[in-house]
């Protein structure tokens, strides 16, 4: 007799009791997840974090403090678990707070209804969420501020194929595009994708890319590429 395999554990994060039931209703209805809690607040997200967690979906205001708050300390507790920001605030300096304090992804409150279920998923395996459109943005603001003089940490040089895997990870690939692209397998790419993070010191692969655009590890992808 085979074993059922493990559900996704989520944890919703949002403080508007509407959106959060409705997000909840959506995932509950999965066969492969399982929602572990609602959490309204940040100090109710770091209490709800004391169980295993796989995915989280993260507001980013709450009454208490911020999602980025939330993040570091869910990740300090699970380095494991995908936190998926998804709020109504799309400007620049949210989401690279968000990138800054650990975050996997980002999506806007007026695409989660639509979009959720693939997003837990995808974030449970590893992909990045992140329109290409705000990578270009990613790119254009953090070229602003090497020019004011932003000064680099040392880090432990990039292999070339390392470097390869990053540039494929800030051109918005996939998972199995980047094997493809590669001529790689999944667990090779993992393991390249651990060794960067090590390096570079960082905790995800979203600010592995903010980290490779700031310091131009790689060229940035060009604005008309970019796709909403």
């Amino acid at each position: 007799m085979t074993s059922e395999p493990k559900r996704i554990r989520v944890l919703l994060v949002e403080d508007h009791q509407l959106l959060a039931d409705a997000l909840s209703a959506l995932l509950g209805r999965e066969a492969d997840m399982e929602i572990v809690g609602i959490a309204g607040t940040v100090a109710d997200a770091k209490a709800m974090a004391r169980e295993r967690l796989d995915v989280v979906l993260m507001d980013y205001r709450l009454p208490d403090g911020t999602g980025a708050e939330a993040t570091r300390a869910i990740k300090a507790r699970w380095p494991a678990a995908r936190v998926v920001m998804v709020t109504a605030l799309s400007d620049d300096e949210t989401v690279l707070e968000s990138i800054q304090a650990g975050a996997d992804g980002y999506m806007t409150k007026d695409r989660a209804a639509e979009d959720v279920v693939n997003a837990v998923r995808a974030a449970h395996a590893g992909e990045i969420l992140l329109p290409r459109s705000v990578i270009v943005e990613i790119a254009r603001r953090v070229a602003a501020a090497r020019e004011r003089g932003d000064e680099r940490r040392m880090v432990e040089p990039l292999t070339a194929r390392e470097l390869e895997v990053l540039r494929a990870l800030t051109d918005g690939l996939s998972t199995p595009d980047i094997c493809e692209r590669l001529f790689i397998a999944p667990n090779t790419l993992r393991t390249h994708v651990q060794n960067i993070m090590g390096k570079l010191r960082v905790h995800s692969k979203l600010e592995a890319v903010a980290f490779a655009l700031r310091y131009r590890l790689v060229e940035p992808p060009r604005p008309e590429d970019a796709q909403a």
